[in-house]
C-alpha cells in the first residue's frame, strides 16, 4: 500500500511538472543596446528596452507628439551606467535610470529620470528628472519596422529609430 501511495504521488508530481505553461513570445521583445569601446571592453552603458512594431500603423498614433513616451514598450526603458557620462551638458553618475522621450517634429526631448522599475510612463513624475536634453531628428532612408536603439562609440551618440525618424543623442565620456 505504501508503494502504491508513493507511485500515485510520483505520477501526480510528474504530471504537474509537465503541465507548466510558458508565455508566448512577447509582441514587443526585450532588447539591449550596449556602448563599449570595443568587444573586449567593459560596457560603458546598457539600455534595456522593449521593441514595439509598427504593424501597418502610423508612428504618430503610437507615439503622440508632445507627450511623454516610455521610449519603447512595456517597462519603461532602463539606462544602466557603469561609469559617469555627460548628456546635454549634465553629468550623470554611474547607476540606474529610466529614459523617456517627448517627440516633436524637429527633435525629441530625451528625459533621464531617477525613477527605476516602472511600467510605461504612467507613473512618470517630472520632479524626478535628472536630465532633459534635445535629440536632433533626421529622416531614415527606409522605414524602421521595430523601434530600435543603437549605441555608437565612434560617434559618441545614442541613436533611436522608428518609422521614418531617427533621433541622435550625443554623449560625452
Amino acid at each position: 500500500m505504501k508503494k502504491l501511495g508513493l507511485f500515485v504521488l510520483f505520477i501526480c508530481f510528474g504530471l504537474s511538472l509537465s503541465a507548466q505553461k510558458f508565455a508566448a513570445i512577447d509582441k514587443s521583445p526585450l532588447d539591449v543596446a550596449i556602448l563599449r569601446a570595443d568587444r573586449n571592453s567593459k560596457p560603458i552603458l546598457k539600455i534595456f528596452y522593449s521593441r514595439p512594431q509598427l504593424n501597418g500603423r502610423e508612428l504618430s498614433t503610437l507615439v503622440p507628439t508632445g507627450q511623454v513616451w516610455r521610449l519603447g514598450a512595456n517597462e519603461a526603458t532602463e539606462l544602466v551606467l557603469n561609469q559617469p557620462i555627460t548628456i546635454g551638458g549634465s553629468k550623470l553618475a554611474a547607476g540606474n535610470y529610466t529614459m523617456y522621450a517627448v517627440p516633436a517634429a524637429d527633435a525629441w526631448t530625451i528625459v533621464i529620470s531617477k525613477d527605476t522599475d516602472v511600467w510605461g510612463a504612467y507613473s512618470y513624475k517630472e520632479a524626478n528628472d535628472v536630465v532633459r536634453v534635445k535629440a536632433s531628428t533626421m529622416a531614415a532612408n527606409e522605414s524602421i519596422e521595430a523601434f530600435s536603439i543603437d549605441c555608437n562609440y565612434a560617434d559618441k551618440a545614442i541613436y533611436m529609430g522608428w518609422g521614418k525618424t531617427i533621433a541622435k543623442l550625443p554623449i560625452s565620456l
